[in-house]
Formats: structure tokens, sequence, C-alpha cells
């Protein structure tokens, strides 16, 4: 098969398309040919090198989690999907890729609905399943007043509209060119950095109840001071948050072996016009430096996405 792969960590440059062996569905799992493959942050620092994470990997490396397909090969125990059906979900996370490829083997996943484009369930799989965990976490519900630091982002956007379909009041901090992105996804939107807390009583006269903070570091002391407690903030991205009381939520998708309850729950909501997978830019496959590069520049809003030919 072809795939999208790296054998030394790098600038986008070290990214090529070429052969690599066939991966096959194991007990549990369903192999897809992919139509589309999602581009996240952990992918670039990866690939250039930056991730503690890389020490695990075997080189060449397949980048990529999210993938949405059609189901050519089922792995045993597995019910409820077939051959030719159209999917899309992630591959077992703790192998940290293989997405980016003709074929990617998932580890959980959803019916594609029909309205649903490639692009757009190619973005899905891992940010909706890791908003739907904080939220879960965070006990997010009707008349809670929630802050994500970071709500332009792939999961930053997918938990601002499934915290809002849940009742509760979003608080979205992003740079100055996202302000009107984050609006556009019904959260009030304000910028982050230092004087977050002045920046947030000036736009909120009320209490924040909680806080899930998604990308960089070094706000945690700033969300604690805002929610008044560090029990009430979440982090998927700083890992000195244990070190503050702060809870730290990493790619442990738990539950059932495939189907998570977020995707279930987010395709139905798809379905009534309540919940969109942001789209930044889509690359096709042999094009994948090029996304890389892109994905470097920032801003980003949603998720950038590789078409397979």
């Amino acid at each position: 098969m072809f795939a999208v792969q790296f054998d030394r960590f790098g600038p986008p440059e070290v990214l090529s398309v070429g052969p690599f062996p066939e991966p096959h569905a194991g007990r549990g799992e369903v192999r897809v040919r992919v139509r589309a493959a999602g581009v996240s942050p952990v992918d670039v620092a990866l690939r250039a090198g930056r991730s503690p994470s890389g020490d695990r990997l075997a080189l060449p490396h397949i980048p990529g989690v999210d993938a949405a397909g059609v189901v050519d090969e089922l792995g045993a125990d597995v019910t409820g999907v077939a051959v030719g059906d159209e999917v899309f979900g992630a591959v077992d996370v703790s192998r940290l890729g293989g997405a980016s490829a003709e074929f990617a083997v998932l580890q959980f996943w959803a019916a594609k609905p029909a309205s649903m484009s490639w692009e757009e369930a190619g973005a899905g799989g891992t940010g909706i399943e890791t908003a739907t965990r904080v939220l879960d976490l965070l006990d997010v519900r009707e008349g809670t007043t929630l802050l994500i630091d970071g709500a332009a982002g792939g999961v930053g956007s997918v938990a601002v509209q499934l915290a809002i379909t849940r009742g509760a009041r979003v608080i979205g901090t992003g740079s100055p060119e996202n302000q009107s992105f984050i609006a556009r996804l019904a959260a009030i939107p304000t910028t982050y950095g230092p004087g977050l807390p002045e920046r947030v009583r000036a736009i909120h006269d009320g209490r924040v109840d909680l806080a899930l903070h998604v990308a960089g570091a070094g706000s945690l002391p700033e969300l604690i001071a805002i929610t008044g407690t560090a029990a009430s903030v979440v982090t998927i991205a700083d890992f000195a948050g244990p070190q503050l009381g702060v809870r730290l939520s990493l790619g442990d998708f738990g539950g059932e072996p495939h189907g998570r309850h977020g995707l279930a729950a987010a395709v139905a909501l798809f379905e009534e016009g309540r919940f969109r997978i942001p789209v930044q830019e889509v690359f096709p496959m042999e094009q994948a430096a090029r996304a890389h590069a892109f994905a470097e520049r920032g801003p980003r809003q949603g998720k950038i996405v590789l078409t397979a030919p």
C-alpha cells in the first residue's frame, strides 16, 4: 500500500509518500480503505521530534490517528458493521499513528452519516472522543458556565459545540485572528494570555464554574483563579497540571471496544444540525509536507485533513 511516512525526525520535508506493509484488522478492529485522515498537533510534534512520545516510535512511521473510509476487512468478534460500510473513527492511539495511508485499522468507529463529507469525517474521531471524555469528567451540564482555553483548534472547536448542546454557556479563548471563528461556534470569545481573569470579568458577569485547558501551557494558575479551585479545571495539554492539583486527561478512551458513546452522540447531533466538524484546510496525501507546514504556521480553526487518491 502507499502511505505518508517519515524515517527521521525533522521539518515537514522529511515526509514522503511511498510503499509500506499493509496492516490487518485484529480482534475487535476493522480495516478501512482510507478516504480522508486528520492532521493533529501531536502528529506535527512527533514528526518534528518535539514530543517525548517520539522515543516509542519505530521508524519509518505513518502519522495520523483519525481516519474515515470504507470497511474492507473485519477483525474477530466485530459485529454491527460489514465490509463496504462507510465509517469514521480512530486507530489505536497508543500506536501514535497509522491513519495517513491507503489502509488504516480503526480501533473505534461509527457509521458516517450520508450528509457528512469525507473531509469532516476524517477530522472527527479523536477530537470528538477527547472532548466528550473531558466534558464528562468535568460534569458539564445545563446551566454550567465553562471556559475553554484554546477553543479554536480541533478539540476545542468540538468541545465548544458539545458543551453548548449540553446546555452550558461557553467562554472560549483564542488568538486575535480566531475571535470571529469562536463566536460563530456560539461561544463568547476572548483572547488568551496574561490578564485572562480581567478579560473574563469584563465579558461575563457571574461565576465561571469550570475550565478546560486544551492548548499551550502556562495558563493553569489563571484558570484556577477564574474558577476558584484546581478541582474545577481539567487539562489535556499541560503535563504540569497535577503539580497544581489540576486533573490531566490523556488519550484513555475507555469503555466498549468500538463505537464509544462520544461518536454515536455526535453523529446524532450532526444529523439534527446541532453539530459540525470544522475543517480548516484540505490537502491530498501526496502534499502531506505542505499540510504539516500549514499546521505549524497557524492559527488553527478546526482540523487540517489529508485526502486519499
